[in-house]
């Protein structure tokens, strides 16, 4: 799969997506992770807190990683410094997500590649929810 940056290929991984797992995501509402996942919960898709930090955000259990969900992902949204992004895609992958999007400031060129190689759509420096907006509203 490619690194995704056509607004048709990306509206419809955001369509046919129903979970989300939202990596690095606080319980600090002045935080954009959970502003974006408060945002995504209110959108239908069901929200996976991954924090190892706190036991539950937005209503849901916090995982300590995503091998720790133990369900379907189809999105993982990476709200982490770059520098922990390739142990992130390196567990995606292993769960066998369907999609990883790095968040603004979260990009990767090597872990992209590697999530790509993959098999898995790869969406790059751009907030998820202002593209479900501008592309879905």
């Amino acid at each position: 799969m490619p690194i995704l940056e056509d607004d048709t290929a990306i509206a419809e991984r955001l369509r046919n997506a129903t979970t989300i797992a939202v990596v690095g995501l606080s319980a600090r509402p002045e935080r954009d992770s959970h502003r974006v996942a408060l945002y995504l919960q209110r959108h239908r898709y069901r929200i996976y807190p991954v924090n190892p930090s706190v036991a539950s955000v937005l209503g849901e259990p916090s995982y300590p990683d995503l091998l720790s969900i133990g369900a379907q992902v189809d999105i993982v949204d990476i709200f982490r410094r770059p520098e922990f992004v390739p142990a992130i895609v390196e567990e995606a992958i292993r769960a066998g997500a369907r999609c990883v999007w790095m968040q603004f400031d979260t990009a990767h060129e090597e872990a992209a590649a590697v999530a790509a190689a993959a098999g898995l759509d790869v969406i790059v420096d751009r907030c998820i929810m202002v593209e479900h907006r501008r592309l879905i509203g």
